[in-house]
């Protein structure tokens, strides 16, 4: 339950975001490209055969020519699968659909092996989806194969076994063991058994037919409806492992109206408007990011282009805001679902309605022009009664063929939301400050508010300050904008928003500083005025900054409110950090060159009297290295230092010797030495 809940809140609120305004525009360019990035093949080839038919049938009813070359890829598994046999129905039936499009070749041969199997399928059949894969398979193999001789031995009771799956309120069952009904599964049900009367060597019981419709009306009896007259299906109980959600159940009980439709020469009594509300809530969804809806909208949509029932036709506008600065002209398009031109027909605007208005139509009915070259209908002059505003425009379609009548519907009226801007005057504007006793007048200057202001006014507590002004439209009707503000704000940044009010065509606001200390928080000084008026129809919005006004206000008392504290901006953290000046301290002054060289003589003096003695007492013959008195005869008149006891190391000018103890003697001729025993 929580999952087909969470389904439904995401569609509801793709529709209401998407089509808020209740238009329904016809499928484009959009749509065209959403397909090449959704139906992307992994290596050349998707996963399934169903990934492939859905592909191949997207893009065919699309129209799109520069698309992935699929058919060699698909032609390859179609044959793997027809050929393999441990296929299974399901298997068969998205080969052949895939078939159906991307027109491989059978053999004969094949052709007979698969007629054979799905006939024992369907004599297998225990559930529906077993009676749907079975028979729309063997439909898909008479449609590809006319050599193939396809038919159902016994039609009749074929079609009573699925029948018997029905449900009192038009739902159906997926099989006799499962007690749960959907309008899902009855889509498929409509769809099986349209294959069956299509199949059957003779004809079905009328009765047969005559009760099935009759499920058919009590089905869409549950329909349910959208305020923009949108008409969908969902499952209300149903297990969470075959919830399908709203688009897919919509679009599956659809596709087994119109298959249904299409083999029964009786009409379904079903009205043109649920037609069309079908239609508005495919179109309302905009482009589904999935590839699996995406597949279900555009081939909704297609069924709802030739289905036996009606077609619906759509009103499109290129746009749906009309300036009359730019003198615009109300253009509409009207076409099928997927854009499709219509016969001949009269587009009418019968009445105009100001929004949330119960008022009599501002406009009398007249006929749009219609353009051949663009295919629109245009009116381009507006009555001079639509002002700058909101309207609902009230349209009509009129076929011009009688016989059009009864396959096209287009509905009695449509209510299109229609946007008027144009530049507002602004006029008799003015600032003044007023003695508050008396309300004469201290000072008073004049705005420009569609210019540059610097106006300079000072006050005290005792006095008040006027604001005021007029706004009309281009037809010289007052206009009423949805915002207009005067902000002041206080050099310590602190800022104070008050509300324009208007009477009539004046705008007029008065601000009684005595009244408002407190308010202010007794700070005195600098204020900055701005004022803005603001409005969706009102093409020269204002932000416009009027000048300061410098106020004298009286001491705060003892528990008089403190300002607010000022937010901290969160990106001053990570700006610029303020600038560290340092001054190092002056180097302090060397002594001369000569005498720094002369230390340096100074120093290095024992050291070489220390080399020079050490070549002169190491001269003389080799003497022998005793490891029991561990000395070094060589280094006699110098100190030895015992490394360890096991050890004794010489060290040479030029390379290091490593002397075990148990050696007794050791040469080392007269090369002059330090040694540690």
């Amino acid at each position: 339950m929580a999952r087909r809940l969470a389904g439904f809140l995401v569609l509801l609120l793709v529709v209401s975001i998407c089509e808020a305004a209740f238009l329904f525009q016809p499928i484009s360019d959009s749509h065209r490209s959403a397909a090449l990035e959704l139906f992307t093949p992994d290596h050349g080839s998707f996963k399934s055969l169903e990934e492939t038919y859905e592909a191949l049938r997207t893009f065919q009813i699309l129209g799109i020519e520069k698309k992935p070359d699929l058919t060699a890829t698909a032609c390859r598994s179609i044959s793997e699968t027809v050929g393999s046999s441990s296929s299974t129905a399901k298997d068969l039936f998205y080969a052949l659909k895939a078939n159906s499009i991307a027109e491989c070749k059978i053999d004969k041969k094949a052709s007979k092996g698969i007629i054979s199997r799905l006939n024992a399928a369907v004599s297998g059949a225990s559930s529906l989806l077993d009676f749907y894969y079975s028979v729309g398979g063997l439909v898909l193999i008479k449609d590809q194969s006319s050599e193939a001789d396809v038919h159902l031995a016994d039609a009749e009771g074929v079609f009573r076994s699925v029948k018997a799956f029905s449900q009192s309120d038009g739902r159906w069952r997926y099989s006799s063991s499962n007690p749960e009904s959907s309008a899902f599964a009855a889509g498929i049900a409509l769809e099986t058994l349209a294959g069956i009367v299509s199949l059957a060597s003779s004809e079905i019981d009328q009765s047969l037919i005559s009760t099935l419709k009759n499920d058919i009306i009590k089905l869409f009896d549950s329909i349910e409806k959208y305020d923009d007259g949108a008409l969908y299906f969902d499952d209300k109980l149903v297990d969470g492992h075959e919830y399908q959600g709203p688009l897919s159940t919509t679009s599956s009980v659809l596709r087994g109206l119109t298959a249904f439709a299409a083999v029964t020469a009786e009409n379904l009594n079903l009205p043109g408007d649920t037609m069309l509300g079908l239609a508005k809530f495919f179109l309302g969804i905009c482009v589904p990011g999935d590839a699996k809806d995406f597949f279900n909208q555009i081939d909704s949509l297609a069924c709802l282009e030739s289905n036996r029932v009606s077609i619906p036709l759509i009103l499109s506008f290129p746009s749906t805001v009309l300036s009359l600065t730019r003198k615009d002209s109300l253009k509409v398009g009207v076409s099928t679902v997927l854009g499709s031109e219509v016969p001949s027909l009269t587009v009418k605007l019968v009445g105009a309605f100001s929004s949330g208005s119960k008022d009599a139509s501002l406009v009398e009915s007249q006929e749009l022009n219609f353009d051949k070259a663009s295919g629109l209908h245009i009116l381009n002059d507006l009555p001079k009664s639509i002002d700058v505003g909101s309207y609902t425009f009230v349209f009509e379609v009129v076929l011009h063929e009688p016989e059009h009548e009864e396959v096209y519907f287009m509905g009695s009226q449509t209510k299109v939301p229609i946007s008027v801007t144009g530049l507002i005057k602004v006029e008799n504007s003015e600032i003044a400050v007023l003695d508050s006793d008396l309300g004469s007048i201290e000072s008073q200057k004049k705005l420009d508010l569609a210019g540059k202001n610097a106006i300079s006014l000072s006050a005290n507590h005792l006095q008040k300050l006027r604001l005021s002004f007029q706004l009309t439209t281009p037809h010289g009707r007052s206009f009423k904008p949805h915002q207009a503000f005067l902000k002041l704000r206080h050099e310590s940044k602190v800022e104070h928003i008050f509300v324009v009010g208007n009477s009539g065509k004046q705008f007029e606001i008065v601000l009684n500083f005595l009244g408002l200390v407190e308010k202010f928080f007794y700070l005195s000084g600098k204020y900055d005025m701005e004022l803005t008026i603001g409005d969706a129809a009102m093409e020269n919005s204002l932000l416009v900054a009027i000048g300061h006004i410098e106020l004298d206000l009286p001491e705060a008392p003892e528990k008089a409110p403190r300002p607010p504290p000022q937010p901290v901006d969160p990106y001053s953290r990570y700006g610029p950090k303020a600038e560290i000046t340092h001054i190092f301290r002056a180097p302090e002054k060397r002594p001369p060159q000569e005498l720094s060289l002369a230390f340096l003589g100074l120093t290095i003096l024992p050291l070489l009297g220390f080399l020079i003695g050490v070549t002169i007492t190491s001269r003389g013959e080799p003497e022998e290295l005793s490891h029991q008195t561990r000395t070094c005869h060589i280094c006699r008149s110098l100190p030895c230092w015992h490394w360890s006891s096991s050890i004794a190391l010489c060290v040479f000018l030029g390379e290091v010797g490593s002397i075990p103890n148990t050696e007794a003697t050791w040469f080392l001729g007269s090369i002059p030495c330090v040694c540690w025993a």
